[in-house]
């Protein structure tokens, strides 16, 4: 089944881009979460996004493009699925899903994102 997503964005005047760098699946001590299983990793990943974008002002919705790792792409529909959980409306991000060794056994997902936070009115 094909992912949706967007092909491609303009950026509206005056929106702030936030880039966010890859991110894992740790908890506050530096511990992997959720070992062994790819969506829940997405899903505390997505989260975690989500966070970062609430505290720049804007929330996952802003993002426009997201750029997923996977250490093995048996484990995309899991991600897909957390992924649909967090993007279920339009426009949906700009996407790329990459099968890569990551930095730890236990990681089995990375994600990086982009989004532009709209001005305020």
């Amino acid at each position: 089944m094909p992912v949706p997503l967007t092909h491609a964005f303009v950026i509206a005047e005056g929106s702030r881009l936030v880039f966010i760098s890859g991110l894992t699946a740790k908890d506050g001590e530096g511990k992997t979460v959720a070992p062994g299983d790819a969506g829940a990793q997405a899903d505390h990943i997505l989260g975690a996004i989500d966070d970062i974008l609430r505290a720049a002002g804007g929330s996952i919705d802003d993002v426009i493009k997201v750029t997923v790792y996977v250490a093995d792409r048996a484990l995309a529909p899991a991600v897909g699925a957390a992924r649909a959980r967090y993007f279920a409306d339009s426009p949906l991000p700009a996407s790329t899903m990459i099968q890569a060794t990551l930095m730890s056994e236990d990681q089995l997902v990375e994600i990086e994102a982009i989004a532009a936070i709209p001005a305020a009115s």
